[in-house]
């Protein structure tokens, strides 16, 4: 469990100590998986085909590997393994799948890497502790988080260089747009703020109170609400994005990520203390289910939500977890690299 006494995740690059150096620095190498492992759990064989119709493929960074783990949405198979830069976090899939965006948080870059052939196409300097990334609507700008620069660096997806650079506050996280991609939403953990950004002038609007920690963002399809999840509590914030006034919902120790489903009808709570998923109703801001993924120590740390599946990467188990959307039910867990963090599905 979370207590007072423990660092909180965002203040730690990785849970088993400093990463170890990268064997090649800027040399992305394609190793096959010998002997991946995808453990089904016993659940109706149609909750797994439901889990993964619409899906391709799943990215996950570890940051302890240095490396991506690629795996089939369908078999819930890891097919490949992918060296990333140096303790990769967060990651981002463009629209047509074709490129796959990863901040390494210990090379102060975003690596771009070709998902045809699993090879690094492009490097892009950006702040220190590149931790959150988000693509844009339109797919033509990558907003990155800069933990220990305060900063937020905006990449052009068509030239790969950084386009801007936007003053935050302390400790960013977390990067969420709205769907029109008018606004970004920051968490600054290390400041308890959420700054909106202008993404037309790159400016900050306003910096709302987010918590004592806010670690992720994630913003409804109305634009109307962001969630907001406060690591070091044990609730999640529903943040009106006109007024600022902030609904809280109680959820797990240790909220570690947010995501809002499709449909806009849920936000999802990955919680590290209990190693649940709190399924909240964003019309009454209610828990309406909770997902058990693992004992405490499992550690969901962050989620990607697709029409179909949930993912859910677990650092503490060194897994990957699907859950199927309509049942939430878990129908596999996928062995991954160590310390997974981020999640991408195309």
């Amino acid at each position: 469990m979370l207590s007072a006494a423990r660092t909180p995740a965002a203040s730690r690059r990785s849970r088993g100590g400093t990463p170890r150096p990268v064997l090649a620095a800027g040399v992305a190498a394609l190793v096959v998986l010998c002997v991946p492992t995808a453990s089904a759990h016993p659940v109706a064989a149609d909750l797994q085909s439901a889990a993964s119709r619409a899906d391709s493929r799943v990215y996950v960074t570890n940051q302890q590997d240095d490396t991506v783990s690629v795996i089939d949405a369908h078999t819930h198979k890891v097919v490949a393994t992918v060296k990333a830069g140096r303790a990769p976090e967060g990651v981002a899939v463009a629209k047509d799948g074709r490129r796959l965006y990863v901040a390494d948080s210990g090379s102060a870059r975003v690596s771009v890497l070709d998902t045809r052939t699993y090879k690094t196409v492009a490097t892009v300097p950006v702040g220190k502790s590149p931790t959150g990334v988000a693509l844009s609507p339109d797919g033509g700008s990558l907003y990155v988080t800069n933990g220990t620069s305060n900063t937020v660096s905006v990449i052009d997806t068509h030239t790969q260089r950084a386009s801007a650079t936007i003053p935050v506050g302390r400790s960013p996280v977390n990067v969420a747009l709205s769907r029109d991609g008018t606004q970004a939403y920051v968490a600054n953990a290390g400041s308890g703020t959420l700054s909106v950004i202008d993404t037309g002038t790159h400016k900050v609007t306003r910096q709302l109170p987010a918590g004592r920690s806010p670690v992720a963002v994630a913003v409804t399809k109305d634009g109307k609400a962001a969630y907001v999840a406060d690591e070091v509590g044990t609730h999640v914030l529903a943040i009106a994005t006109d007024s600022g006034k902030a609904t809280t919902v109680n959820v797990g120790t240790g909220p570690f990520d947010v995501a809002i489903s499709p449909d806009g009808r849920y936000a999802y709570s990955a919680n590290l203390g209990p190693g649940n998923v709190s399924v909240i109703d964003t019309g009454s801001t209610h828990v309406s289910a909770t997902i058990a993924l693992g004992p405490p120590g499992t550690d969901p740390f962050n989620l990607a939500v697709t029409h179909n599946a949930i993912y859910v990467t677990n650092q503490g188990a060194g897994t990957l977890a699907v859950v199927d959307s309509a049942s939430h039910k878990v129908v596999a867990t996928v062995t991954v690299g160590a310390q997974p963090y981020g999640v991408a599905v195309s």
